[in-house]
């Protein structure tokens, strides 16, 4: 069970809408849902933020500014990656992958920096579980993304990093003053 809600900051205060995820499939498509709700509320300039929550497993935040770039923080990123919304969320630059979808860790694994010549053997070869091992996309656990996400508007990244998925979205819509709009889409 998952729960998402739009949160647009208003001249009159922030406004609270559920959103649904079902045709959503990239954080471009979540960005482009939350411009036209804020439009819709006459918001489309101000901040705008998407709260996603799963089972309370894990919960993510994204803020778009505007035209710029969403912003997104994610509270256990294993978590969110066994989840079709998370991995929404966890994007190759978020996971720190380079863009041509190769991952910059595994590039670095593959120099030789063991003390080895080329062509010398470097120790025991790997079973073949830890080949696969190596092969499986790993995302860490624990928080990910951008900690001051939430900084200007009164959840400093401290706070925010202490935050688990069981009330987190609860205490942070108290610390925006917006507590009571997310109750009524809850």
């Amino acid at each position: 069970m998952y729960f998402a809600a739009l949160l647009a900051r208003t001249e009159d205060g922030w406004e609270a809408s559920d959103t649904e995820l079902d045709d959503v499939e990239t954080l471009s498509d979540l960005s482009d849902l939350a411009r036209e709700a804020a439009a819709e509320a006459g918001a489309e300039d101000d901040t705008i933020l998407v709260f996603i929550e799963q089972e309370d497993a894990w919960f993510g935040v994204v803020r778009i500014d505007g035209e710029e770039d969403p912003r997104i923080y994610v509270s256990d990123a294993a978590a969110a990656a066994r989840s079709s919304y998370g991995e929404i969320l966890l994007t190759d630059e978020l996971l720190g992958k380079a863009p041509d979808g190769s991952d910059a860790i595994d590039d670095l694994e593959a120099l030789d920096l063991d003390g080895t010549e080329d062509g010398e053997p470097d120790g025991e070869a790997g079973s073949d579980d830890e080949e696969a091992e190596a092969g499986a996309e790993v995302v860490p656990p624990g928080p990910l993304g951008d900690s001051g996400v939430l900084a200007d508007l009164g959840v400093p990244d401290k706070e925010l990093l202490t935050l688990d998925g069981a009330d987190a979205l609860s205490e942070i819509a108290d610390a925006l003053g917006a507590s009571e709009v997310l109750e009524t889409v809850r």
